[in-house]
């Protein structure tokens, strides 16, 4: 199994970008699981500048499939007093697969906090306590650690703590993006069987540091809408001590 860190230790000089290489264990149908493209493209980005701001958000388009060898290129596109935007795409054999724009932006003084909302009453995994891994028909699952919450969910909604079982080294935010998307979409709770589907577009918010405690994520994904082979989901994660570090949204095409 190739983990996200030796993924990123094998970056290699290429031009005006990086290259990389998506191996198979990576894949979620016959392109790569997008929190990996999103975390690569994020760790290029960060390379640009050694004093950015802390991640702020990422918008995330999902353009095409990308696998086996990949270029990943970054730019910055405007550096602000308190906001740097930067953009990074990732590059296949077909052409464009990933598009994202990152926001690095530090605290600001402020007289407005607002906080709403509880944790889910789901408690964080403890050292003896069983966790299970994804299918092998769906590679990329192999490479993170679940612990599920089985009841008293909405009909379409996931609950899941989750982290990934390599991840020394990593930026915390690299390491954010990596797993906030691991979820499957909402709406296939619907469904009950497993159909072809792609993420669109991508949306996260971060609300605090992205740290957590041994590497536990609670995710949370609700679709309240699913028509036309479209599905719109919100999607939350908490660290392991509750407190609320992203909110996002996603855009999904299900082909059933």
């Amino acid at each position: 199994m190739t983990s996200l860190p030796d993924i990123l230790a094998g970056l290699e000089p290429a031009g005006d970008g990086w290259r990389a290489t998506i191996p198979p264990d990576w894949l979620q149908g016959r392109t790569s699981y997008g929190g990996l493209s999103a975390a690569l493209a994020l760790h290029v980005a960060q390379g640009l500048e050694p004093d950015l701001p802390p991640l702020r958000s990422a918008q995330v388009s999902f353009v095409g499939p990308l696998a086996g060898a990949v270029t990943i290129r970054a730019e910055r596109l405007r550096r602000g007093r308190n906001a740097t935007f930067m953009q990074a795409d990732v590059i296949g054999e077909a052409g464009l697969g990933l598009r994202a724009t990152f926001v690095f932006m530090g605290a600001i003084a402020s007289r407005l906090t607002h906080d709403e909302g509880q944790p889910p009453a789901l408690p964080r995994p403890g050292p003896g306590d069983r966790t299970w891994t994804g299918r092998p028909e769906v590679p990329f699952t192999q490479q993170f650690e679940y612990v599920d919450q089985r009841e008293g969910l909405a009909a379409a909604e996931w609950l899941r703590w989750t982290r990934l079982r390599e991840r020394s080294g990593l930026d915390p935010a690299v390491e954010l993006l990596a797993v906030a998307d691991s979820l499957p979409p909402a709406a296939l709770r619907l469904l009950r069987e497993h159909v072809p589907l792609s993420s669109m577009t991508w949306l996260v918010n971060l609300l605090a540091p992205p740290l957590t405690t041994d590497g536990w994520w609670l995710l949370q994904a609700r679709a309240d809408h699913a028509r036309d082979g479209a599905s719109s989901q919100v999607m939350r994660v908490w660290n392991a001590d509750g407190r609320a570090v992203a909110e996002q949204m996603q855009s999904v095409a299900i082909f059933a």
